[in-house]
């Protein structure tokens, strides 16, 4: 029997945006170039996969439901059906974002879920109802927000990001002149610590302009908090959710980077208001949440509760001894960088130094192009991800960007060598 066949212009227009395979493309390079060193995934240590001990965990969340008053019948249980679509270690988040990070929330205004990546898509159902709502983006943006927006049909407009985070200027610029088109700006997304794929930081000062910002313009930000834990422990900047005392924040986490990503678990924290019934936007967003993955695994979320558990319920002591090997790779890329391409370095020829996260962004002098980064691995052995997929508003085609996080020293020593023979020889020939 045949398949069917179907024409592309049949399927929804977005499956033809180069960005939703930008992901797909970078991973078949990399399989085609298995001996060459990837800068390009900002993906975990696979050091700390090891160490994951995934039975000691959920016997420690079985342990922490039977102290609850459950029996062990009724605490297995929970982890062997689907439970509910809230989650199950809302509470344990809570405390967790309370000790950390001075976050005082009620349990019921989080939401688990299936990464951040679904947070993300779960937000922007819920509050973008009309082709009025435009979704502002600072650029360079992570493709994971870009690519979910596009999936719903919602318009991104891209601001520029500034060494402190998104420029706010051209923010409230761009809310005027929606305002005058008799559109609106009805959500920000920004991830003030150590941005994917830019780097920057916003400052204290910075912080507080956009929340004040927010509510002179009446939208809400949606803050990605995926790298502040690398932040130096006395560099610690409190979250936007933190500053928010006009409710303008809507908070995405994940617990990729700081516990395990296989275990796909993530969450949203959304207290505002909705209607007069008692309701707040995580009632609304674990209703869509039914219809879109039922709910998330109970046994990952057990995982993740048992690891809390055993770290003080706290993301920072569980997150600790990662934050410190990523801080070290940072440094060592910005040295090697400095040491083998330091006397190359000009207007042209330039990168960031960025305090914490995973990346580090590169100018050349020449357009970074596919074809640049195929010649860059199958030549000198040493792949990166060109930034031009990450710009809404066109740029960043004479920029890549270089992931340290899943590499040790002597790999980003060899990787950096590699790249700086390719500079040299290919880039600036």
């Amino acid at each position: 029997m045949s398949a069917a066949w179907l024409d592309q212009d049949s399927l929804h227009p977005s499956l033809r945006d180069p960005l939703l395979g930008s992901i797909g493309f970078l991973n078949e390079v990399m399989g085609r170039f298995p001996d060459a060193i990837s800068f390009a995934p900002g993906a975990p240590h696979p050091d700390f996969l090891t160490e994951i001990d995934i039975q000691r965990y959920t016997e420690r969340f079985l342990t922490h439901l039977r102290d609850e008053g459950r029996t062990p019948a009724q605490a297995q249980r929970l982890l062997y059906e689907y439970g509910p679509g809230r989650g199950i270690i809302n509470g344990i988040v809570g405390d967790a974002l309370a000790r950390d990070h001075g976050i005082d929330v009620d349990p019921d205004a989080i939401v688990i879920t299936v990464g951040a990546q679904e947070g993300m898509l779960l937000v922007l159902r819920a509050l973008f109802r009309s082709d009025r709502d435009v979704l502002a983006v600072v650029d360079p943006c992570f493709v994971g927000m870009t690519g979910a927006a596009r999936l719903l049909d919602i318009e991104r407009l891209a601001i520029g990001e500034t060494p402190a985070g998104i420029d706010l200027d051209a923010l409230a610029t761009a809310c005027r002149q929606a305002r005058r088109a008799g559109r609106r700006i009805r959500a920000c997304y920004v991830a003030p610590d150590f941005s994917n794929p830019g780097g920057s930081r916003m400052t204290l000062a910075a912080r507080r302009e956009l929340l004040a910002l927010a509510a002179r313009e009446d939208f809400f930000v949606l803050e990605d908090d995926a790298y502040a834990f690398t932040a130096p422990s006395d560099e610690h900047l409190p979250p936007l959710k933190a500053l928010d005392e006009g409710g303008r924040v809507i908070h995405i986490g994940t617990f990729a980077k700081v516990a395990f990503p296989g275990a796909r678990v993530g969450y949203v924290l959304a207290d505002q208001r909705v209607g007069d019934g008692g309701k707040v936007l995580a009632d609304e967003l674990a209703t869509i949440k039914t219809m879109v993955t039922v709910n998330t695994s109970p046994l990952c979320q057990a995982v993740i509760g048992g690891m809390l558990l055993e770290h003080g319920r706290s993301l920072l002591e569980l997150s600790r001894r990662k934050s410190e090997l990523y801080r070290r790779n940072l440094h060592h890329l910005v040295t090697a960088l400095d040491a083998h391409l330091g006397d190359a370095r000009s207007d042209r020829l330039a990168w960031n130094r960025p305090h914490g996260g995973f990346f580090v962004r590169m100018r050349l002098p020449v357009p970074v192009t596919v074809d640049l980064l195929e010649r860059s691995a199958s030549k000198y052995g040493v792949l990166w991800t060109p930034m031009a997929q990450f710009y809404l508003g066109g740029g960043g085609e004479r920029q890549l960007r270089l992931s340290c996080s899943y590499l040790d020293p002597d790999q980003i020593d060899t990787g950096v060598r590699r790249l700086a023979a390719f500079v040299k020889e290919e880039v600036r020939a």
